[in-house]
């Protein structure tokens, strides 16, 4: 018996147990890259129970969660991520999305704690995708023109072909 044998359920050996991550983890992962996050949340939940330790589960599954609005279910998974992978930008990158939640909705408090967390993405990887582009859309909501400009130049920095960021910024140096 080795070690992981000790963890696996009674009936439910090692080999049974990573083979049923996997398939959760590919089928999960393969609905949420193919725009199905509700069906993918049970399968990447699974994944996440069989592994909680599992960097890119978490992510996946907190993915899906932010995607089916689930907004404090992602929370209560990439915090402690945050915690144990502090240099990993994409689980800053969903942090701040699910600190925003619902941007329409979305309080000064709630805001502040997903541009930090942007931030951190960026200070990690400065070439993370739609990160610059997101706090962009924050200080255009609080108002803030001048900051909203600032991000959405380094946005189109890091993506020359950002058509959203383009126009947006577009209006903003007009108005």
């Amino acid at each position: 018996m080795n070690d992981n044998d000790e963890m696996a359920p009674e009936g439910f050996d090692s080999e049974a147990q990573e083979s049923a991550f996997t398939n959760a983890f590919r089928k999960g992962t393969w609905l949420l890259h193919n725009g199905n996050a509700a069906e993918a949340a049970p399968l990447l939940e699974r994944a996440y129970q069989l592994r909680p330790d599992e960097v890119d589960a978490g992510i996946n599954l907190a993915g899906a969660y932010i995607l089916t609005k689930k907004f404090s279910k992602a929370t209560a998974i990439l915090e402690p991520l945050s915690d144990k992978y502090p240099d990993h930008a994409m689980v800053w990158t969903n942090l701040g999305a699910a600190y925003l939640g619902n941007p329409v909705l979305a309080g000064e408090e709630h805001q502040l704690r997903a541009i930090d967390a942007f931030k951190r993405a960026l200070a990690i990887d400065p070439l993370s995708p739609s990160v610059a582009y997101n706090i962009g859309l924050i200080y255009r909501d609080r108002g803030d023109k001048d900051k909203a400009i600032h991000w959405f130049q380094r946005a189109l920095e890091t993506n020359p072909l950002d058509e959203h960021a383009r126009n947006i910024l577009t209006k903003l140096e007009a108005g």
